[in-house]
């Protein structure tokens, strides 16, 4: 929902109803992610997307049927070869998607997650996406510090007053989505009804979808140089936020550097000093700089940080030499394994937009755990990290096979 959220936004302020459709479990080799989204407006306009296209017709009416009668539907989207001409995946994954209506006013959780996610906010949103009919959409906006919104059911035809199950529900709720935020993480949680941790196949549960949303995750390009450039290109493509460090004010510019969000004239171990509160797993160093002087100080402290990814441009000279030099800090050979040098994966690349490609090619395959081998030498899932996708909520209404 993250992509849209300006536009929810926007729609939220106006007044204007809507629908808004979610992917919260996938299986197989889908095209979306969960937390994918498309909302329909009740004029009938569409934002997002949901499946990339495969299924988007079909979702598209169940948001205008949401829109119509109020209630919430979880649809369940997959191939069927006995149906080989109706709207479904064609790359034989499935998708379950949460169909909610929303009414600007109405649903304290809705009106403040979609206010935070706009305003980069870091906030949870949990919803329950299969239980009791009287439960399904209900939601809670879940801050570091607060909550808002609960378990007051959002069908018309639910009894309106929580008992003490449910209240012992949202507060594991709550507790479950804070601990999933801090993380930065989206999936399901599984919960017995009186919010007991629980077995999926157990009796009487309830799974909540909960959508973690936090400000973009960052890179740091440290070198100003041409090909710092093309990286912080496809850095901003990537979807990160992206800071140029550089001790050199003549080199480090928004002249030079257009498309970073942040310059910073400074000494990169410096710099990286001052970031400590700024950056988490899911933040990218990348060391261009090719210089011992600016690298080792560097290198020496990013390597004890709880970053993602770590790279350094050099050749394998520079980096034997390197890491002889990082060795004598008093660095581990864990801790230098870390290191990513040269940086980049072996495309042949030469430009600085195919060196950029390379960049970005070996943080997607280290964020996502791919191979780097070519797709067509295995026959493995494509996506990687829907492997270990959670348990799958059941549907509130009997599926009905989609297929292409």
């Amino acid at each position: 929902m993250q992509d849209i959220a300006p536009r929810l936004h926007a729609w939220h302020a106006s007044g204007r109803s809507f629908a808004v459709a979610t992917v919260v479990g996938v299986s197989g080799s889908a095209p979306r992610d969960p937390g994918a989204a498309l909302a329909v407006d009740e004029s009938g306009e569409a934002i997002g997307s949901v499946s990339g296209g495969c299924v988007e017709s079909a979702v598209y009416d169940l948001c205008q049927q949401a829109i119509r009668t109020g209630e919430p539907v979880l649809e369940r989207f997959g191939y069927s070869d006995e149906d080989a001409f109706a709207v479904g995946l064609t790359c034989g994954g499935i998708l379950d998607v949460l169909v909610q209506p929303v009414v600007p006013g109405t649903d304290p959780a809705i009106d403040t997650g979609i206010a935070y996610i706009a305003s980069g906010t870091p906030v949870a949103l949990a919803r329950i996406v299969s239980g009791p009919d009287a439960l399904l959409g209900a939601a809670v906006a879940v801050t570091a510090d607060a909550h808002h919104g609960g378990l007051s059911p959002v069908s018309s035809a639910a009894a309106a007053t929580p008992g003490p199950t449910t209240l012992s529900l949202e507060r594991s709720i709550v507790a479950e989505a804070r601990a999933m935020l801090d993380a930065g993480r989206t999936g399901t949680v599984v919960l017995a009804l009186d919010g007991r941790p629980c077995d999926p196949t157990d009796q009487g549960t309830v799974t909540v979808f909960v959508e973690s949303y936090v400000p973009a995750p960052r890179m740091i390009v440290f070198g100003a140089i041409d090909f710092a450039a093309a990286v912080v290109r496809i850095g901003k493509f990537l979807g990160y936020h992206v800071t140029v460090c550089d001790a050199r004010p003549v080199f480090a510019t928004h002249r030079r550097f257009p498309d970073a969000d942040e310059i910073a004239v400074d000494w990169p171990h410096r710099y990286l000093d001052t970031q400590h509160h700024r950056i988490d797993g899911r933040t990218v160093l990348c060391v261009l700089t090719h210089d011992a002087k600016f690298d080792i100080p560097l290198l020496e402290r990013a390597l004890r940080l709880p970053v993602g990814y770590i790279g350094a441009m050099g050749s394998r000279r520079t980096h034997r030499d390197r890491n002889t030099r990082l060795r004598e800090t008093g660095l581990t050979e864990a801790e230098i394994a870390r290191l990513r040098s040269p940086i980049g994966l072996d495309l042949g690349a030469r430009t600085p937009e195919e060196t950029a490609v390379s960049v970005a090619a070996e943080i997607v395959a280290h964020r996502r755990g791919g191979s780097c081998l070519p797709l067509s030498a295995g026959d493995g899932p494509i996506h990687h990290d829907l492997t270990a996708v959670a348990p799958e909520p059941e549907p509130k209404h009997r599926p009905r096979p989609h297929a292409a």
